[in-house]
């Protein structure tokens, strides 16, 4: 009796069961733990520097002095982070990211001249964003806010 036939069918099987047995395990690995990790640190990254951003943009819309004051300048920064909408708010000066996932966030204060007395307001993620400067020469107020 000759057996060959069936040794071809059992390497092909025990090749197929390998290959299935690696691409499970690889597959378990990056959605178990490896993407995930990637994704928070990932949207912790963009967090950052989207405060970053709005703090710069906030410097530069300040004009140089002046008598009077009337400067406004629309802001890009992005839509969501880490898939979620996300707010700006000033808070004594300093901007602040609020974010639903409590890894994302932080606080930066943009340097401003010693003429700026007010910074108020806020922007909300997928809106058109801009910031304002109005006021004379020693008392300028910087706003955060959106344009219809």
């Amino acid at each position: 009796m000759d057996n060959r036939a069936l040794s071809t069918v059992i390497e092909k099987l025990l090749s197929l069961s390998i290959v299935l047995l690696y691409i499970s395990l690889l597959t378990t690995v990056l959605y178990g733990g490896a993407l995930p990790e990637y994704r928070g640190a990932v949207g912790t990254e963009l967090g950052e520097r989207t405060l970053s951003e709005a703090t710069s943009r906030v410097e530069q819309t300040v004009p140089p002095a002046g008598h009077w004051v009337d400067a406004t300048r629309r802001v890009e920064l992005p839509a969501t982070i880490d898939g979620a909408a996300y707010s700006i708010r000033a808070d004594n000066g300093t901007l602040v990211l609020d974010h639903p996932d409590a890894d994302i966030g932080g606080r930066a204060r943009p340097v401003l001249p010693e003429r700026v007395g007010t910074l108020t307001g806020e922007w909300t993620s997928g809106r058109p964003l801009v910031v304002a400067v109005t006021g004379n020469r020693g008392n300028l107020t910087v706003r955060l806010g959106g344009s219809e």
